[in-house]
């Protein structure tokens, strides 16, 4: 199979970086164009990337010699992708008109940016929870007149670690009525340079900017229905979030309680909904779908970041310490991998969810 031409622009950021790192040998895309920043452009990658490659493993071969375009020539991008990740770090206002650019040049862009967040015809995608909102790209397209373009986006890191255990209560029969949630966010999730040592040292900060407002509002986005071409936003259960920013490499944790309604399941019939959970990615065996999306521990001191992050290739959802909780019903613990699940391997599996529906090829 001949395989899809992926661009990465914004690709000299963390993001970036996992997207070339995670795409090495892709059975469905292989990276045909690289972007970032008019003072990378005309650069080989591995010149762009310079004493600021933060991978483990060594830039991919097929990545290290391709000359980085500038993001914003958008027609240097369409002769040479048929479909672009987007990972661009600039103002919020200027990432929405220049992916709006792309997709009216003919480009499916998968963003990782939260600028198009909640635009009213932009899906944003977990495929194992809504991979219905992509019926939105007609409205979207109509919209705006595009023919084959069109935007993606996924929601911020710190939601997969428990916005999956949670939906598949909602869709086993069990609805939400109130959740109060404290996230501990590895320093991955700032960046490069990121937080400063000094400060993460010996420390726990506890306000990342924006990430609360996130955590509570963008669920209700992902778990609201489709009417009249826009999502309308799900805000039958209430959430409170509490977001830090604590000395770990990779991995968010999230410690949450949750307040069911009138219908209540027992502890086993929660751990056995996320132990048999499996959404379209899985029936359709996307390649960088995990088997089990989410995976219960049972030891009483996991999961963990360093002995969990990585569990099915960094994308499932891993969840214990399952009890019962004093002030709502039920209270546990889920963790996700938040430079992957949360970030290039999400976008990577939405990707994959347009190709198999006919968006991407």
């Amino acid at each position: 199979m001949e395989k899809i031409r992926a661009g990465i622009i914004g690709a000299t950021g963390m993001v970036g970086q996992n997207y070339v790192r995670l795409l090495r040998d892709h059975p469905w895309f292989r990276i045909s164009y690289l972007a970032a920043s008019p003072r990378s452009a005309g650069k080989t990658y591995t010149e762009a990337t310079a004493g600021r490659w933060q991978m483990e493993e060594e830039i991919p071969a097929e990545a290290r010699n391709l000359i980085v375009g500038d993001a914003n020539d958008v027609e240097a991008s369409r002769k040479n992708c048929d479909f672009v990740f987007s990972s661009v770090e600039m103002d919020k206002e200027l990432v929405r008109e220049l992916e709006n650019k792309y997709a009216a040049a003919g480009l499916p862009v998968v963003s990782n940016n939260s600028a198009n967040r909640h635009t009213p015809d932009v899906p944003m995608l977990i495929p194992e929870i809504n991979p219905d909102h992509t019926s939105l790209f007609e409205t979207q397209r109509k919209n705006h007149g595009w023919d084959k373009g069109l935007i993606v986006v996924k929601p911020n890191c710190s939601l997969q670690s428990y916005i999956t255990p949670v939906y598949a209560l909602i869709q086993a029969g069990y609805p939400i009525s109130q959740m109060i949630l404290t996230t501990m966010q590895a320093v991955s999730g700032a960046g490069y340079p990121g937080v400063a040592s000094l400060d993460m040292i010996d420390n726990v900060v506890p306000f990342i900017g924006g990430e609360e407002e996130k955590s509570e509002r963008e669920p209700q986005k992902i778990l609201g229905k489709i009417e009249n071409g826009q999502v309308v936003y799900d805000q039958s259960m209430k959430i409170s979030a509490h977001c830090n920013r604590v000395p770990v490499i990779d991995g968010h944790t999230a410690c949450v309680s949750i307040g069911f309604g009138s219908k209540k399941p027992s502890i086993d019939e929660i751990k056995a909904i996320w132990r048999e959970f499996k959404g379209v990615p899985q029936e359709l065996d996307l390649p960088f779908a995990p088997r089990q999306p989410i995976i219960y521990r049972e030891e009483k001191d996991r999961p963990q970041p360093r002995k969990d992050r990585d569990a099915d290739k960094a994308m499932a959802v891993s969840v214990g310490r399952l009890r019962e909780c004093h002030v709502f019903d039920y209270r546990f613990v889920g963790l996700s991998h938040n430079t992957v699940r949360g970030a290039a391997g999400g976008g990577i599996l939405n990707a994959e969810l347009l190709k198999a529906k006919g968006f991407i090829g």
